[in-house]
């Protein structure tokens, strides 16, 4: 995996993970990485700084301040509740329910529910896409 500081058009700075970065850009190369805050095509890679290993093992919250956290707050509470309202729940077969649209044996429809870490891991190797549903609380 790969974690990547993306910015948009419109100035919108966010992180996003990746198998590669080759998948990087073949998603990019597919239209599919939009930005997270205002959903624009228009992104690229931002500045990052290199990732520097700690010698203590004390934790450093880096988002927690940032001046658009709310928005960010906002916008996945309001993803996760629309996800809920429109899609089916499939609980534990959501990696069964996923690979069958996938694959194209059933028509293509919202889902969500639970996978395992294999689960996920399988999911990703088989290049099955979805996204992690957001579980964010009032106050975090």
């Amino acid at each position: 995996m790969i974690q990547y500081s993306l910015r948009c058009a419109e100035g919108h700075s966010y992180d996003a993970w990746f198998k590669s970065a080759a998948a990087y850009d073949e998603q990019k190369a597919r239209g599919i990485v939009l930005c997270a805050i205002c959903g624009g095509r228009s992104v690229e890679k931002a500045m990052m700084a290199p990732a520097v290993a700690r010698k203590d093992s004390e934790r450093v919250s880096l988002s927690a301040a940032h001046p658009e956290a709310a928005k960010v707050r906002e916008f996945l509470r309001q993803y996760r509740q629309k996800v809920v309202n429109e899609a089916d729940y499939v609980g534990d077969k959501f990696a069964e329910e996923a690979r069958k649209i996938h694959f194209e044996e059933v028509a293509p429809r919202g889902i969500y529910g639970e996978a395992t870490k294999d689960e996920v891991a399988a999911l990703v190797d088989e290049g099955v896409e979805f996204l992690p549903l957001p579980d964010v609380g009032e106050e975090n």
